[in-house]
C-alpha cells in the first residue's frame, strides 16, 4: 500500500496543509515543536483511530476550532481508496471511506496499515504491563479489525462488573463487629450474588475472547521478532517473547478457557469483594522478555533494550505484511537519534525500498547520501511544510 496525499485541516498545529509523497521515503526535517510528529499522528489515527499522545479528540483539534479533519488518498493493490477522518471538540467523530459515511467506526479500521515506531517505544520494555497489552491491541486491530469490538466489549463488562463490586465493598463497610461476616460471599445478599454471577458469566465469555486472541498473535509475532534480534545482536543473544496471561490457558477451546475463567474468578472471589475490583481478566495480562534467559524489563542494558524493541517493531512490519498481503507504512518518529550507528543501519537496510516510511529527524546527519537522493525531503516550520 502507499500514501499518495495526506491533507490536514485545524488538526493540531496545522491549518490547512496538504501533502503529496511522491517517493517510497519521506524525511520530514525541522526544529522540535513544529508538527512532524503530528503528521505521523494523523497517519496513525487513519491506520487504528487513536493517538498514542492523546486521549482526547479536542486534544487533536487546533485552538479555537470546532473540528478538524483529516483525508488521504491511499493506493492498495484493489485500487485508490479515499479516507476521511473528522474530529469535534462537541460530539462524536465520523469516519468516510470513498466519502460514503460509515455507520461503524469499526469498518474505518484495517484499510490503511502502518507501524509507528518512536522515542516512546522504547518503554515498551521498561514500561508498565500495560504498555505491553496496547502494543498487543493494537497489532490485533490491524490484523482483525474486528477485534476493536471484541475489546471494547471486554472493557465494558469490566467497568459494569467494578462498578457492582465497588458498590457492594462499599454497603460491606462495618456497621459493627462483624466485618469479615458481612464482606464474605456466604453472608452475601442472594440478589447481589445472582447479578455478579451473571458479570462473571459475561467477564468469562468476552475475556477468553481476548486472550486467545493475544495468545496467538504473540505465538506468530516470537519467531520473526527472533530472528530480526539474532540478526540485529550478531547471533550473540537469544530472545524469548513469552504471554503470561492472567488466567492460564491450559487448552485452546474456548470453551476450556472460559471455564478456567471462572474458576479463578471464585478463587479471588473474597478478595474482589474486600477490594471493589476485578482481579481476574485479560486487564491483568503481562508480555514477557527474556535475553539469554534474564528478563529484559530488569537486567537488560540500554542497547539490549534498544535491540529488542528494534526487532519487535521489524517483527510487527513483516507480520501485518503476511496477513494483509501488502506491505504496511512505517512511521519512524525521531526515534534514529536514539539508535547506534550499527542499529540504524539495520534499520534502514531493512527498510529499502519495500515498506513507503514517513520519517521525522531535527537533522539530515545519520541519512547516507543514497538514502538522501531516493527520499522525498520535506520541511516543518510551524504546521508549515515545504520541500
Amino acid at each position: 500500500m502507499y500514501l499518495k496525499t495526506l491533507h490536514l485541516r485545524q488538526f493540531r498545529n496545522y491549518l490547512d496543509c496538504e501533502v503529496d509523497f511522491e517517493a517510497p521515503k519521506t524525511i520530514l526535517v525541522g526544529n522540535n515543536a513544529q508538527g512532524k510528529s503530528n503528521l505521523l499522528e494523523a497517519v496513525e489515527l487513519l491506520s487504528t483511530l487513536k493517538s498514542h499522545r492523546a486521549g482526547r479528540d479536542r486534544d487533536l483539534i487546533r485552538e479555537g476550532a470546532a473540528d478538524g479533519k483529516i483525508t488521504a488518498t491511499l493506493e492498495r493493490a484493489n485500487g485508490l481508496v479515499d479516507l476521511a477522518l473528522t474530529l469535534r471538540t462537541q460530539g462524536r467523530r465520523t469516519a468516510a471511506i470513498n466519502q460514503e459515511a460509515l455507520r461503524r467506526q469499526m469498518d474505518f479500521l484495517g484499510v490503511l496499515n502502518a507501524v509507528e515506531f518512536s522515542s516512546l517505544d522504547l518503554d515498551l520494555v521498561r514500561g508498565a504491563p500495560e504498555q505491553r497489552r496496547n502494543w498487543l491491541d493494537s497489532i490485533l486491530t490491524q490484523l482483525e479489525p474486528v477485534y476493536a469490538h471484541i475489546l471494547q466489549q471486554y472493557n465494558q463488562v469490566l467497568r459494569q462488573r467494578n462498578a457492582l463490586l465497588r458498590q457492594e465493598a462499599r454497603k460491606a463497610q462495618p456497621s459493627s463487629s462483624n466485618r469479615q461476616e458481612e464482606i464474605s460471599t456466604k453472608s452475601g445478599d442472594l440478589n447481589r450474588d445472582s447479578e455478579l454471577a451473571l458479570w462473571d458469566v459475561q467477564l468469562a465469555i468476552a475475556g477468553s475472547r481476548v486472550t486467545r486472541r493475544r495468545a496467538r498473535v504473540l505465538t506468530r509475532l516470537a519467531p520473526l521478532a527472533q530472528a530480526w534480534h539474532a540478526s540485529i545482536s550478531g547471533r550473540a543473544e537469544v530472545l524469548e517473547l513469552k504471554y503470561a496471561p492472567n488466567v492460564t490457558l491450559e487448552k485452546e477451546e474456548p470453551e476450556a478457557v472460559q471455564q478456567a475463567f471462572l474458576e479463578k474468578i471464585q478463587q479471588r472471589r473474597v478478595v474482589e469483594h474486600h477490594q471493589g475490583t476485578t482481579l481476574v481478566g485479560p486487564h491483568r495480562d503481562e508480555v514477557e522478555f527474556t535475553i539469554n534467559q534474564t528478563p529484559a524489563r530488569i537486567y537488560g542494558s540500554q542497547g539490549q533494550q534498544r535491540t529488542l524493541v528494534l526487532a519487535l517493531k521489524l517483527a510487527e512490519l513483516k507480520l501485518i505484511e503476511e496477513v494483509v498481503g501488502e506491505p504496511p507504512l512505517l512511521l519512524l518518529d525521531d526515534v534514529l537519534a536514539e539508535l547506534d550507528p550499527n542499529r540504524q543501519n539495520q534499520l534502514l537496510d531493512a527498510i529499502q525500498d519495500r515498506f513507503q516510511t514517513l520519517i521525522t529527524t531535527t537533522h539530515l546527519g545519520s541519512f547516507d547520501a543514497q538514502w538522501l537522493n531516493s527520499s522525498q525531503i520535506l520541511s516543518v516550520q510551524a504546521g508549515q511544510i515545504k520541500r
